[in-house]
């Protein structure tokens, strides 16, 4: 295993690199939406790189509560406008954060981090997808809670989850029916958490909710005895 403080440079770089990247495209003027979801989605996948460098509990939390600091203090004084540019008022990122960071502190365990790895990745590719998708091809809308929604978004939202779930499932216990019934069940209650979830408080519903559910199917259900 890669020792911690070069675990913490490599993140660190990542993370570096990541903010760069969505700086340069806000300052040459891309839409807002667009540079936060690539934030969303390179933030999200930085677990990936977690995983494959075996990073520890406490340098993956300690990033975690780190993101959560920043995000905060970037709502407050606008320093960094590619983390919040959304076009309505939204503490989505501080979520996306919060729920990154209690996932690791619940699940980032040698024989449980594939549970936190699911749960980022949900929201990290289904959210972003399912944003996207509505609002480029949305046609078909409907209301919950006030709050305006597309089929084809809420559709892209259940697929995308059902993939990432199949996919991480099935590494973890193979390839069956049992395995599709589970990443289907998860994408279910993803896209349905997805749905009654305003203020942007779906960043955290989706990922801790896909994440206890994939707890429950994964040790309770297909892996017993785990």
């Amino acid at each position: 295993m890669i020792a911690w403080w070069w675990q913490s440079v490599w993140i660190g770089l990542y993370v570096g690199g990541v903010l760069a990247i969505a700086q340069w495209l806000a300052n040459h003027r891309t839409a807002n939406e667009y540079t936060r979801k690539f934030v969303h989605i390179a933030t999200g996948n930085i677990i990936l790189l977690a995983w494959m460098l075996q990073v520890t509990r406490p340098v993956a939390l300690g990033f975690g509560l780190l993101f959560c600091a920043v995000t905060l203090l970037s709502y407050r004084y606008r320093f960094l406008g590619s983390l919040s540019g959304v076009n309505r008022r939204s503490f989505g990122t501080f979520f996306y954060a919060l729920s990154i960071s209690l996932l690791v502190a619940c699940f980032w365990y040698p024989d449980r981090k594939i549970v936190a790895v699911l749960g980022i990745l949900v929201m990290t590719w289904g959210d972003a997808l399912a944003a996207l998708v509505g609002q480029s091809l949305g046609r078909r809308t409907y209301k919950v809670l006030g709050v305006r929604k597309t089929l084809e978004g809420s559709l892209t939202m259940a697929a995308v989850s059902f993939v990432v779930a199949l996919l991480l499932v099935g590494i973890t216990c193979g390839w069956g029916g049992s395995t599709i019934f589970g990443a289907g069940t998860i994408a279910v209650v993803a896209a349905a958490l997805e749905v009654i979830s305003v203020g942007g408080v779906d960043n955290l519903t989706v990922p801790v909710g896909s994440a206890i559910l994939a707890n429950i199917l994964l040790y309770e259900c297909l892996l017993p005895g785990r």
